[in-house]
Parts: structure tokens; sequence; C-alpha cells
């Protein structure tokens, strides 16, 4: 059994990883005309245009933001159904957050930009299935990690 904190780091560094792999894969287009991978564009965060940083910096996020819900839910989630109700609206809170205001506004661009510009739209609605996703695998893990050695999350179903 892990701490509420550490089980939210862990399953944010796991669901991490799945979204930093669909980051990878989606492709957003730059005005110049052409495309980057999503990942390379979330390392223009920090002054960068790498896939490496991208990665760091995703990873970095996601443990920081799988801490932060683990101590905020952590407590109250103990069934898999809640962890994942509590995690997918997590996501979409962060996607609003940071997909939509923060990222926006580090990269010189007003907040929902994602939204207002038609080329960035479908990269806007794949980065809020990726938010979901985050969110589903980290309510999830949360629960798993944090339940004591030989304790069900949920009770069978019969």
């Amino acid at each position: 059994m892990l701490s509420k904190l550490m089980a939210g780091v862990m399953a944010g560094l796991i669901a991490g990883v799945v979204f930093g792999m669909m980051m990878q894969m989606m492709t957003a287009p730059t005005p110049d005309g052409g495309s980057m991978p999503m990942i390379n564009m979330v390392a223009m965060i920090v002054g960068s245009q790498s896939a490496v940083v991208g990665w760091a910096y995703h990873l970095f996020n996601s443990a920081v933001i799988g801490g932060i819900f683990g101590l905020l839910l952590g407590g109250r989630i103990t069934t898999y159904g809640a962890g994942l109700l509590w995690g997918a609206l997590y996501g979409v809170v962060w996607w609003v957050l940071g997909a939509l205001i923060l990222m926006p506004l580090f990269l010189g661009m007003q907040p929902f930009a994602p939204l207002m510009m038609a080329p960035m739209r479908m990269v806007a609605m794949g980065s809020l299935m990726g938010h979901v996703i985050f969110g589903l695998i980290l309510g999830a893990g949360v629960v798993l990690l944090s339940q004591p050695k030989g304790v069900r999350a949920a009770a069978p179903v019969r």
C-alpha cells in the first residue's frame, strides 16, 4: 500500500506515459503550414522543440498532477467506479486549465485559442480525449495502488 500522494504520483506517471505516446503520434499545425508532434509542442513551453524535452516536461507535470489528485481525492475514492468517474472529471478540468488556458498563454496565444483556430480544433478534441484517458488511468491507478494488500477495491459481482 502506498500513501495517497505516492499512489497519485505513480499512477500519474503511468497515465502520463500513455498520454505521452498519444501526443507522440498526434500532430499539430505550425504557423508556417507544416506540422509537428504534439509532444514537441509541449517542449515549446520551456523553450525547446525537442521530443525528449517534451517528454521530460510532460512526465514531470504528470507526476505533479497525479500527486495532487492523490492528495485531494485519494482518501475519497475507494472503488474503481469512483476512481474512473473522478479521474475523468479531473482530466477534463486539466484539459481546460492546461491545454486551453495555460499552454496557449505560455506559447503567446490567448486562452482558448485552440478552440478558436479552425486548424487546431481537431487537435483540441484529441487533447480532450487524451486528458480523459489520462484521468481514467489515474483514477483507477490511485485506487489500485492505495489499497492495502489483499483488499479488493470493490466487492465481486455475483
